[in-house]
């Protein structure tokens, strides 16, 4: 049984035959397996929060392509109800949040986040990961980060401009800073303990920090990121911690300011041009359009080898640049993993 530690080794410099490759939302829609799971369980907390579903849906990639990394099956949303925030996910709408939480009554009534209480079956599905898994992936934690968070939360929903949390940062910048910093004490003990539960890396989703002007950046994202990697570091120092955000070529370089060991790129900057931006000895993850998986073999054979040319052959995790589409064809997910397996 072969020990696969790539992904540990590339953030840690090393050089590797291949680079380690794995695909955000890589268990999910696109696969004809966990359609036929969603069939039998049709909503996506019944599927995220049952340990024995949940590793499942899992592995379900793991088994099918074999990446060098296998990310538990969950939501950014859910620690949210562990410290009194409840939402729904819609299959066709996305996240709901009712109410949404706009006022002082109600970020002062959030509690203190005990995970083992509200979130037991993160555990449960992190040991059946670590059993079936066996050392031959790294396993993967993720978490949303607090502007994201509290995006979903004020807005209560999905949104394409974020108005109205963008107005309370300008007309109630108590509120919102008071709201940001329980969201990061809950997110900050949320990755100790899937790090303690298991996780080997566990990456950071501020995918709607993107939103913002970089000066906005400055003050409602990158502060509360960097503050949830100092209280982790304190305790997990050798635990490598990824941030993503979608739409992040404007704030590309201020990135690393979060003391994050991976930037995980999306496809709007060149994987050349953001080297040059960040220099070799920040690590990378990324950047295939997703967008790409729907052309022809040859062309998604050519694009990802592009890519990791110009990545180099040190610090760099293959990625999609987001996550997966639900309408790619299995096929193609396949192309995308053997194109880079088969480097090695």
């Amino acid at each position: 049984m072969s020990h696969n530690d790539r992904i540990l080794r590339a953030v840690r410099g090393e050089p590797l035959d291949r680079p380690p490759v794995w695909m955000m939302r890589q268990a999910g829609r696109y696969m004809a397996a966990y359609r036929a799971l969603r069939e039998k369980y049709p909503t996506f907390r019944e599927r995220s929060e049952n340990p024995d579903l949940a590793a499942e849906i899992s592995l379900q990639p793991f088994r099918a392509f074999a990446p060098d990394g296998v990310i538990f099956f969950s939501d950014i949303l859910t620690p949210l109800p562990g410290i009194g925030i409840n939402f729904d996910i819609i299959e066709s709408r996305g996240p709901i949040i009712d109410p949404p939480i706009r006022s002082w009554e109600q970020v002062d009534r959030l509690k203190p986040f005990d995970p083992d209480h509200s979130v037991p079956f993160v555990r449960q599905t992190f040991a059946i990961l670590q059993r079936e898994v066996q050392q031959r992936a790294t396993i993967l934690g993720f978490v949303g980060a607090p502007w994201t968070l509290a995006a979903y939360a004020v807005e209560g929903k999905s949104s394409k401009d974020y108005t109205i949390i963008k107005s309370m940062a300008y007309r109630e910048p108590q509120l919102l800073a008071a709201f940001l910093q329980k969201l990061t004490e809950m997110v900050a003990h949320y990755v100790c303990h899937q790090i303690e539960c298991g996780a080997q890396v566990v990456q950071l989703f501020d995918s709607w920090a993107g939103q913002l002007s970089p000066v906005d950046y400055e003050r409602w994202a990158l502060p509360y990121e960097r503050l949830i990697v100092e209280k982790v570091k304190a305790v997990h120092p050798e635990v490598p911690i990824i941030l993503y955000i979608n739409g992040s070529a404007g704030i590309l370089t201020r990135m690393p300011l979060s003391g994050v060991d991976v930037i995980s790129l999306d496809w709007t900057v060149s994987m050349d041009e953001a080297r040059q931006q960040l220099g070799p000895d920040v690590a990378v993850q990324g950047n295939l359009d997703p967008g790409v998986l729907f052309a022809p073999p040859e062309v998604i054979r050519d694009r990802i080898l592009e890519v990791i040319k110009q990545a180099g052959d040190r610090r760099h995790i293959m990625n999609l640049g987001h996550g997966i589409l639900a309408t790619t064809p299995e096929e193609h997910a396949r192309v995308f993993f053997e194109t880079v397996q088969g480097l090695g």
